[in-house]
């Protein structure tokens, strides 16, 4: 079954990914493969190999809501918009945030998405 929202949550080095409707929830992880080539722009090159599995694992899904600190959301925006600008469309928001709990990024997501679909968003 397809779940139609995800919201994920980054920083330079891991990504969670949760997928969800109104029952249920799945959650996926991502890290940064470290490897070390001892090169100029080594650094840069293995940031975009992660921002690149992040975006495969976002491809199947109809709407995504992303969150991160300041800095990883510009760089991962940045890397979007130019290597990526399919996944782009589907990324319907970006939020700042610091290192939420799972409970808190899909309650947010929900909230996000309710809004967004002009529904009444539940009180907790």
């Amino acid at each position: 079954m397809s779940l139609a929202h995800a919201v994920v949550w980054l920083d330079h080095h891991n990504a969670q990914i949760l997928h969800f409707d109104a029952e249920q929830v799945r959650s996926h992880r991502l890290k940064e493969q470290e490897h070390d080539t001892h090169q100029h722009g080594s650094g840069v090159r293995t940031e975009h190999e992660f921002f690149a599995a992040v975006c495969d694992a976002l491809s199947d899904i109809g709407e995504v809501l992303v969150t991160a600190g300041h800095t990883a959301q510009s760089d991962f925006r940045r890397y979007v918009d130019k290597h990526r600008p399919a996944i782009g469309n589907l990324i319907v928001g970006w939020e700042t945030v610091d290192h939420p709990s799972d409970a808190q990024l899909v309650a947010r997501a929900r909230q996000f998405f309710a809004q967004r679909d002009g529904r009444a968003v539940p009180v907790t």
